[in-house]
């Protein structure tokens, strides 16, 4: 384009240097034809701005994340001229539209509509706008371009994707040492007690070795006695860019979403914990519940104000974990302090499994995994069967 404007100017020079030299009515026309080439040019940007009609619609605009939902758009030429060199530039970030190639152009005669019936996917869960976001229009000599946002784009309500995975890699040793100290621990003569911790239930004091040791002391109880499974996540948002915490917070309920219905299908109770400008505990016995947590979860806002040392911290201090034998944390980043807290927890018997969401180098963490501690990376594009 830049090429053919070139081209023009020169073209414009060389007439007037034509009428300067030569004179006479050929050289005039020569120079105000080209002069108003690029007027009538932009005339017909002007033409085409004003007279071409777009709608676009889809079926749903509650959908979820990775389902392909209908999807309908149209042009439309209002005018008695021909329209040519028409282009569709779509949000391509987040979203996909099947069969829509968005560097071809179209041409519509007088009165005349293309129509496209086809679909759209959304990639990532969130709301955010989707299809069309813009009409660029180009005359007719390639000379001048015009890019006509979309006043009113199609914005959808992409729910979490679900995701079913038929095993939970991470626990399969875990369940195995637990059986292995419940065993033990009924065989031996002495019970494995530790300090009382607050929230520590009265019937785990160990009266006997609290007299010996004149302070409160309970059983560390392992194995088979710890019944309950927690489920934690981290809620806060990660970056100020949409492209940067979008696929982020998808990915981390993707995992929520598995772990929860993993445990749902077989019947197994757990609770979950969560921020929403203050702390969330939800209680889900089975599958009957799942719809509810499901749409708990859609529900969610990710927000920077939100804490999940904190969280995990006071669910620490204040003994709602020791109930646990299993405790999930979902998260996009660990550090030292995530750790010291599960070093708590390990101390009272609790198997803990850390799921973090990203993309960066987390070997480090990684190597610092045990028997009762697992940490695992789960990337962006990672497939959850075969992760967890």
């Amino acid at each position: 384009m830049k090429m053919r404007r070139w081209i023009l100017l020169d073209l414009w020079v060389l007439s007037l240097a034509i009428i300067s030299i030569y004179g006479g009515a050929v050289s005039y026309g020569i120079f105000f034809g080209i002069t108003l080439i690029p007027v009538i040019s932009l005339i017909y940007l002007g033409a085409v701005y004003f007279n071409l009609k777009i709608f676009q619609q889809i079926e749903n605009k509650n959908m979820v994340c990775g389902q392909a939902v209908p999807y309908l758009f149209v042009l439309r030429n209002e005018s008695f001229c021909v329209f040519a060199g028409i282009r569709v530039g779509m949000f391509s970030s987040f979203s996909t539209v099947e069969e829509l190639p968005g560097n071809t152009e179209y041409e519509l005669l007088p009165k005349d509509k293309k129509t496209f019936a086809t679909k759209l996917t959304c990639r990532y869960r969130g709301e955010y706008e989707v299809g069309v976001k813009e009409i660029i229009m180009t005359d007719f000599l390639k000379l001048f371009r015009i890019r006509y946002q979309i006043p009113h784009a199609v914005k959808a309500q992409v729910l979490p994707k679900i995701t079913r995975v038929t095993m939970l890699q991470s626990i399969s040793e875990q369940t195995a040492l637990v059986r292995r100290e419940s065993l033990r621990e009924h065989s031996e003569a002495d019970v494995v007690v530790r300090d009382y911790a607050a929230g520590d239930a009265v019937k785990q004091i160990h009266w006997k070795a609290t007299a010996r040791e004149q302070k409160v002391k309970v059983r560390n109880r392992t194995g088979e006695e710890k019944q309950g499974i927690a489920l934690i996540w981290d809620t806060r948002r990660c970056s100020k860019e949409e492209r940067k915490y979008l696929p982020v917070e998808d990915k981390i309920l993707e995992t929520v979403i598995s772990v929860a219905m993993f445990l749902a299908d077989k019947n197994i109770p757990f609770t979950a914990y969560y921020g929403q400008k203050g702390m969330v505990t939800e209680q889900v016995r089975g599958i009957s519940d799942f719809d509810g947590f499901y749409q708990s979860v859609s529900d969610i806002c990710f927000d920077k104000e939100e804490n999940f040392h904190e969280i995990l911290a006071l669910l620490a201090s204040g003994g709602s974990l020791y109930e646990s034998g299993i405790v999930f944390c979902i998260l996009h980043g660990i550090d030292d302090e995530i750790l010291r807290i599960a070093e708590e927890l390990d101390r009272a018997g609790i198997i803990m499994v850390f799921y973090v969401v990203t993309d960066e180098n987390i070997d480090h963490y990684i190597r610092q995994s045990t028997e009762r501690r697992r940490i695992i990376a789960v990337s962006m594009d990672a497939k959850l069967e075969g992760t967890l």
